[in-house]
């Protein structure tokens, strides 16, 4: 069994290391259509970031981005901007389908783009900087956020020809426009109904790309889908703080239960798998290893507390030492990246009374006198049966006096000697008791 697991964690693993499947590859000259309608993370930025570059090795004609984002972290948006700067092949962003959205961090995506386009009944804007948690920034760190994301907003919007002061303004007081506000100011430069609408729009416009001026043909263009595999949609799923936190508690808790109940396996090795899930997680997040080392610490101490006699002092240090560990776990930035309260208190007390209710259990079986072998028969009353031999705990031993001992009469152990107890007779009131 322990080997099953072991492969089912090793291919695990080597699945994560992979790369994303491969598309078929077709004719140069194609459309891509890269569907971008998550949370902008980690993940989704690397999805990204690949689709870009796989479309240009593929001589793709044009990359259409079907952008539909609530926002995100702003590392993450860095990156996409980036990529869409650097591209070679025409980009265009279009916010599809109706209803959708490019806010907060989406709409830096959407202003990045040479061509910006929307589907009816879509928005765009409310970019200023938030905390992970959806929480005002205060003082000078929140200050800090906008400044830069107004500088970096309306540098976008003057190197595509856009409104800068409108571009400030999505930063600064959270406006939004809609699909035709936006083409009327400027901001959008194309309303279309769906795909084909759009690339009949875009038929013969010229636009800026990394490699110069290219015209846009969609003339007798296929069009090929890039759309998020199983791997990319997990690493989207492992780019929240909330569920690495929970990751690391889980594996941290099947780890502190195996060493301190050796054999058992099974819990160690859903620990180990969720703490290198946990650490994959934390590797595309801002963690803090001060927070790291403290949750680290809180684990020795209540181990700890098995092997010393610390009348649950360890214990207590071991709680606060995991609580300021959970509270400092990610550290702040442009985005502020925190676990929500609402996981990380009961996650915590969860985390605590497991930890402490292991140690109290094993720390009572370590302290309790063992009843069976010597220590079992030392101080134990018995009565003598014959010469030789008494009776102890309904069984029969051979034993050694310095007195003369009658049949029947009560005795205690004072000593073991292999196979033979030494024994002493108990005065008439101690065995009248």
């Amino acid at each position: 069994m322990p080997r099953c697991l072991t492969l089912l964690l090793l291919a695990l693993l080597l699945a994560l290391a992979a790369p994303g499947p491969a598309t078929a590859q077709g004719a140069g000259g194609q459309v891509w259509v890269i569907e971008l309608s998550d949370t902008i993370n980690p993940g989704s930025s690397e999805f990204l970031v690949d689709g870009l570059a796989k479309a240009a090795a593929d001589s793709a004609s044009l990359v259409v981005i079907r952008l539909d984002t609530p926002g995100g972290l702003v590392t993450s948006m860095r990156e996409m901007v980036k990529a869409i700067l650097a591209c070679p092949v025409p980009v265009v962003v279009y916010v599809a389908p109706a209803g959708a959205r490019a806010t907060s961090a989406g709409a830096f995506i959407m202003l990045a783009a040479p061509v910006a386009a929307m589907a009816p009944a879509t928005h765009v804007g409310a970019a200023h900087p938030v905390g992970g948690q959806g929480q005002d920034i205060k003082g000078t760190m929140g200050e800090k956020a906008v400044s830069d994301l107004k500088a970096l907003a309306a540098s976008l919007a003057k190197r595509r020809g856009r409104d800068p002061k409108l571009a400030e303004e999505m930063v600064v007081k959270s406006t939004s426009f809609d699909a035709v506000k936006a083409k009327e100011l400027g901001l959008a430069d194309i309303v279309a109904r769906d795909l084909g609408d759009l690339l009949q729009a875009l038929q013969g416009r010229k636009v800026p790309t990394a490699a110069g001026d290219k015209v846009i043909d969609t003339k007798g263009q296929t069009i090929r889908f890039h759309q998020p595999g199983w791997r990319d949609k997990l690493l989207s799923l492992l780019a929240s703080p909330n569920l690495a936190y929970i990751l690391l508690m889980i594996g941290l808790a099947g780890l502190y239960f195996e060493f301190s109940h050796p054999g058992v396996v099974f819990p160690g090795v859903v620990g180990g798998l969720a703490l290198i899930l946990a650490f994959f997680a934390m590797s595309t997040l801002p963690v803090s290893y001060a927070g790291l080392a403290l949750i680290g610490l809180a684990v020795v101490l209540f181990f700890a507390e098995i092997k010393i006699t610390s009348y649950g002092m360890l214990s207590l240090a071991g709680a606060a030492s995991l609580i300021l560990g959970s509270v400092m776990l990610f550290k702040s930035g442009e985005t502020v990246v925190a676990v929500s309260l609402a996981v990380l208190i009961p996650t915590a007390l969860a985390m605590i009374l497991f930890f402490g209710g292991v140690a109290y259990v094993a720390g009572r079986a370590q302290l309790a006198k063992s009843v069976t072998g010597r220590e079992g028969l030392l101080g134990s009353a018995g009565v003598v049966v014959d010469a030789g031999r008494v009776r102890l705990l309904g069984e029969l031993w051979r034993y050694t006096s310095d007195r003369p001992l009658e049949p029947g009469q009560k005795i205690e152990v004072t000593g073991v000697s292999g196979l033979e107890v030494e024994v002493r007779p108990l005065p008439p009131k101690e065995h009248q008791a």
